[in-house]
């Protein structure tokens, strides 16, 4: 069997990546049925997707546990021993989980957006824009980028509460605290990995109050952001991979 079956039937034998899966679909789903059950008259595609980014966590959450719990349980030994070759484990293991990512970033997406034409249906929610389009269809790039980060992380930690902890703490919480770091704070910010993951998404949305005039908070345009989030992806995998081949399993 090749290297990508083997960690796709060990993803699914356990039982964390069904419930992220659940519990990611059901923050978006419920947080979309509430913005338009509240917000009638004024919920736009951007509202539909406000639970997004908290099943972006949960994903990566389970993109760190696929590492950590075989680091855990030592069966990452028997993992290498079977495939000596480190880096194309762990690439197999990373192209799993990045695929399953992106697939419940895709179903979440227009799952939330067909709620809210459902709860409420006196809203515009049509996709006319590219930039509408890049929101819905770009969550299941971001999701994919946001799991090879996470994947990385987890090899880099190897445990699962540190992995979890920095997934979770640094785009919800470290990345909106470098604005009140004096002179450089708002450019730490803007150059920030999760924040051009958003800028990526945001641009061109008119949410009601930040609309395409306040475009110009972000370092650079929609798809010149996701390459800079995805090179961060990257430089971290591959710091990642040397690490896991230098260091004993």
């Amino acid at each position: 069997m090749s290297v990508i079956t083997v960690e796709r039937i060990k993803l699914f034998s356990t039982r964390s990546p069904w419930w992220c899966m659940v519990v990611a679909a059901v923050l978006t789903l419920g947080l979309a049925a509430l913005a338009a059950g509240f917000t009638q008259g004024t919920v736009t595609i951007g509202l539909t997707q406000g639970g997004a980014q908290l099943s972006q966590m949960v994903m990566m959450v389970m993109a760190a546990l696929a590492v950590t719990t075989e680091y855990r349980f030592g069966t990452i030994r028997t993992s290498f021993q079977a495939v000596p070759q480190r880096a194309a484990l762990l690439l197999g293991k990373t192209a799993v989980v990045a695929a399953l990512s992106a697939l419940v970033g895709l179903v979440a997406s227009f799952g939330a957006w067909g709620i809210g034409n459902i709860f409420a249906k006196g809203a515009d929610l049509s996709i006319n824009t590219g930039a509408e389009w890049r929101l819905l269809a770009g969550q299941g790039l971001v999701f994919a980028l946001s799991a090879v980060i996470a994947v990385a992380i987890g090899i880099l930690i190897r445990q699962s509460a540190g992995a979890i902890a920095i997934l979770i703490l640094w785009p919800l919480l470290v990345e909106n605290l470098f604005n009140l770091i004096p002179k450089v704070g708002d450019d730490m910010s803007r150059w920030s990995p999760f924040q051009n993951a958003a800028s990526f998404l945001n641009q061109g949305q008119d949410f009601g109050v930040n609309g395409p005039q306040g475009d110009s908070q972000y370092a650079m345009g929609p798809w010149w952001a996701l390459l800079y989030f995805a090179g961060w992806a990257a430089a971290l995998m591959a710091i990642a991979l040397v690490s896991a081949s230098k260091r004993d399993a």
